[in-house]
């Protein structure tokens, strides 16, 4: 029979076990076998590694300098394959592992800072690997199984609706940003006296005061539903908007604003990216709300996604409590 080119798990057990009794009768007693299977096991362990082990006499064995050498590294070796079974059981429960989450930018002003704090504490073992990536990067990195699951916004297109699942957490209105030297301008207009450099009022004001300023936007192609939603904010209204630069993350779009290039329609969480020179208004107009959600490929949920998906759950109920909603 052809011997084995690498040692197996008993073998190493019987060297080391050798190794410390430094006697073959002691070590087969230690190992509830005999001697003859012990020796032959040790031999063949030594033609597998090619080399001896042991320097035996009829009195003594020990430890030739490569087993001596050798023989912490195969402790090691032991300790590692020992501790598969707690460690394949961690991962089963999903306490172990990676999970990699993409996210829309608009989610790290809202959304996701809760949710990974959430479980990050019930999970510290596990390893997040987070990519920021507008919802049509995402949707594409899910199909191609490059990503476990994305925070992304409504809605999805339809040709990924077969293969993905959706979860919805939160919606939120839109609300404009605006430059402090235009948000001067317009309260000026309307006779406000009240200060247009804070970050936030709730006064509401008409897109028609800002009607001949233009409009700060990402390509439509990025997230047509959202681009969508933004222009049906204008035609409720009663206008088109007059398009300006556009930009890919809602960071660019609100510097832009703050240099003075034009308004944008940003969700409402994104008040909480505080930037010098924007200050932010709700809007007159009956416009409809922003749903971000959480989607990953219906196929394969692993036990750490499972895990992160019922905070996203718990996360959602905790939203449509607060708001009055019935539960996601």
């Amino acid at each position: 029979m052809m011997q084995s080119a690498v040692p197996d798990l008993r073998q190493l057990r019987y060297f080391v076990t050798v190794a410390e009794e430094k006697h073959f009768g002691r070590a087969a007693a230690r190992l509830s076998m005999t001697q003859p299977p012990l020796s032959q096991a040790i031999r063949a362990l030594e033609e597998t590694l090619g080399v001896e082990l042991f320097a035996r006499t009829k009195r003594s064995v020990e430890l030739t300098s490569v087993g001596a050498d050798l023989l912490p590294e195969v402790r090691r070796l032991l300790a590692s394959a020992e501790g598969l079974r707690p460690l394949a059981q961690s991962l089963a429960r999903g306490e172990t592992g990676v999970l990699s989450l993409a996210f829309v930018s608009t989610a790290d002003y809202g959304l996701l800072p809760p949710l990974l704090r959430d479980f990050g504490a019930r999970y510290p073992r596990v390893r997040l690997e987070l990519t920021e990536a507008t919802s049509d990067v995402q949707l594409d990195e899910l199909a191609a199984g490059r990503i476990d699951a994305g925070l992304v916004i409504a809605p999805l297109p339809t040709r990924h609706a077969a293969q993905l699942s959706w979860l919805p957490i939160a919606r939120e209105p839109l609300v404009i940003a605006m430059s402090t030297d235009m948000a001067g301008r317009v309260s000026s207009a309307a006779g406000s006296a009240t200060d247009p450099r804070a970050e936030w009022l709730d006064t509401p004001i008409s897109l028609r005061e800002v009607a001949d300023t233009p409009l700060v936007i990402f390509p439509r192609r990025l997230a047509p539903g959202f681009y969508d939603i933004i222009m049906d904010c204008y035609g409720v209204a009663g206008f088109a908007p007059r398009l300006g630069q556009e930009a890919i993350q809602m960071q660019t779009i609100v510097s832009l604003v703050s240099a003075g290039m034009g308004v944008a329609l940003v969700p409402q969480s994104l008040r909480n990216l505080r930037r010098t020179g924007v200050v932010y208004r709700p809007l007159s107009e009956s416009v409809p709300a922003i749903e971000t959600g959480l989607v990953w490929r219906t196929d394969e949920v692993s036990p750490v996604l499972a895990g992160f998906i019922d905070i996203v759950r718990a996360h959602a109920a905790s939203v449509d409590a607060q708001s009055g909603a019935s539960p996601v």
